[in-house]
């Protein structure tokens, strides 16, 4: 597989490449994981926030098909009592992304093909399989919600902006915190009154008859269930460049004109990737006529 490296020019006029694939990685590990964990590994990082995963798992369970809602169900622990997003952070608590030579950003490379490749065989008689299916839909879904947070394929010179160091209104931060995280939580506080089921209920509001209603059914457009992450991590990509990195310098205050101008991106993202792993959910658990891998 060629290498391909994109990029945008930064506000100090300099061009700056995004993380770019491993070239041996398989197809899902490249659009998908070996770009998200470079920065995932990245010294201080934080994926998208748990606000953000939490959402995002949600939206995607309201709108799964029932083969799809009972796998699901099935698959997580008692405990969450069926609440997909219960668990949706676990990964970043328990991900350690070094090879047996301690060789960093390598396990998730081979990790998502064996995950998916289980989620696959689910219809298939896969008791003894139960401990990695489950770990499988919580990786894909963590992930799915990662790829759509623009600043996680940002610049290596910047570690996705973890380096360039801001501030939030009157607080310290950087800027991939902002895009992890400020932003959400300021939207929470200064629009929804810190309530996170209405917040959804408006990102999902948007989708189902608002604003986004009538792009929503090409969301899901992609050749096959593995193609569509390059096209996910392409878009932000493309947004990191046009709405993370444009206008901002390390030291500079970001506030009012930065948080209105952004946050329609962030809600958009959230709800593209509720949508898609909704999307990728119902096609591994129902119907399709993907190549089955098989499992390791």
């Amino acid at each position: 597989m060629e290498e391909r490296k994109m990029g945008c020019v930064l506000s100090d006029g300099t061009a700056g490449s995004r993380f770019s694939s491993t070239p041996t990685a398989s197809f899902f590990a490249v659009s998908l994981l070996v770009i998200l964990v470079v920065i995932a590994s990245a010294p201080g990082c934080q994926c998208w926030s748990k606000e953000g995963h939490i959402m995002t798992c949600r939206i995607a369970q309201g709108l799964l098909e029932p083969a799809a809602a009972h796998a699901v169900r099935n698959l997580l622990p008692e405990y969450v009592k069926g609440d997909l997003s219960a668990l949706c952070v676990w990964p970043d608590q328990v991900r350690d992304c070094h090879d047996p030579h301690g060789t960093p950003d390598m396990c998730v490379a081979g990790a998502i093909h064996n995950y998916t490749s289980q989620l696959m065989h689910y219809n298939h008689g896969t008791s003894d399989r139960r401990y990695n299916l489950t770990e499988a839909l919580l990786f894909l879904s963590h992930f799915m919600g990662d790829i759509h947070q623009p600043m996680h394929v940002g610049f290596t010179s910047d570690e996705g902006g973890n380096t360039i160091d801001l501030r939030w209104f009157k607080h310290k931060s950087n800027l991939h915190h902002v895009w992890d995280r400020e932003i959400i939580l300021t939207a929470l506080a200064d629009y929804y009154g810190k309530s996170m089921e209405v917040f959804q209920a408006d990102i999902e509001t948007n989708f189902t008859s608002g604003i986004w209603s009538e792009d929503v059914s090409s969301w899901g457009d992609c050749d096959s269930l593995f193609s569509c992450p390059k096209k996910y991590a392409s878009e932000s990509i493309s947004l990191a460049c046009k709405w993370g990195y444009k206008g901002v310098r390390h030291g500079d205050i970001l506030a009012d004109d930065y948080f209105n101008s952004r946050l329609p991106i962030v809600t958009r993202r959230i709800a593209q990737g509720g949508v898609r792993l909704a999307m990728a959910l119902n096609r591994v658990f129902g119907e399709h006529n993907q190549e089955i891998p098989p499992p390791t």
